[in-house]
């Protein structure tokens, strides 16, 4: 889904976003990737260690990329993350992995290469660089964001994108277990110094709170609203779709029949409405 997030700054995607972060756009521009994949490129400054978050789909081209853009800076890859399994952001990582010989770390044991996965909590060091890693199902069940506390910044994958709002991939995501992630971020944002956001697709967003705030009230108001579909005879989520998302591009209507299933299987389990 398009449109401006709170904390946006002019609509550019790719380059240097804060003292350790920097940006490297996959080609894959998408209703549903936006831009592109935003892979990121992260080391300690003065440090000749990087990390790679979601090194994007199997292009050649890009996954070359990455690496000539941190030896540009005097610097080897050692270690590549993964946000989530869907193949915008993981589909390369095995051939990265060959490029560079790295490991590959992601909370899903399918996805791992060559090392031991990752979990809430974790603290990781390269060269220097404090990665803090945070679970936040939802989108996925195996959904993580990468805290890079110098820098007051977020790596969130899909979990809050640079612009419009994000699917809960049911059945696999849950959104039950989304909104507890956005209300993780959102303490985040409000207590521990998190002023930015750098999204899996999309441009940086500079108002971490004001982000989550409107994920959040999103959230809130769509659910309202696919409540109300039920009570006026919407039977089925394609059903649903039609009228709640009458304004969104149809080319975008099956992204938005899972998050309505994730919806309605949601409000089902609380008793709102009858299972549809």
């Amino acid at each position: 889904m398009s449109g401006p997030l709170p904390g946006s700054p002019a609509d550019t995607v790719g380059g240097a976003a804060t003292p350790r972060a920097q940006c490297v756009l996959a080609p894959n521009p998408s209703p549903m990737t936006l831009d592109g994949t935003n892979t990121w490129l992260l080391s300690e400054p003065g440090s000749d260690l990087a990390a790679v978050v979601d090194p994007g789909p199997l292009d050649e081209g890009h996954l070359r990329r990455i690496v000539e853009t941190a030896e540009r800076q005097g610097k080897r890859i050692a270690l590549t993350l993964l946000t989530h399994g869907h193949s915008d952001h993981a589909e390369g990582a095995a051939r990265f992995a060959e490029l560079t010989g790295t490991p590959v770390r992601a909370l899903d044991p399918a996805l791992r290469l060559g090392s031991e996965g990752l979990r809430g909590g974790q603290r990781l060091d390269v060269g220097g660089l404090d990665l803090r890693v945070v679970a936040t199902p939802g989108h996925t069940s195996d959904s993580l964001t990468f805290h890079l506390p110098a820098d007051g910044a977020i790596l969130t994958g899909d979990t809050v994108l640079g612009r419009g709002t994000t699917m809960v991939a049911h059945p696999d995501g849950r959104l039950g277990d989304y909104l507890d992630s956005l209300r993780r971020l959102h303490a985040m944002a409000a207590e521990h110094g998190v002023r930015t956001v750098l999204p899996g697709h999309g441009p940086v967003l500079a108002d971490a709170l004001g982000a989550v705030d409107y994920y959040l009230a999103h959230r809130a108001a769509r659910l309202a609203q696919v409540e109300t579909a039920v009570e006026a005879g919407c039977r089925t989520a394609a059903e649903v779709v039609a009228r709640v998302y009458a304004d969104v591009d149809p080319v975008l209507w099956p992204a938005a029949e899972l998050s309505v299933r994730a919806q309605l299987t949601y409000l089902a389990d609380r008793g709102l409405i009858p299972e549809v």
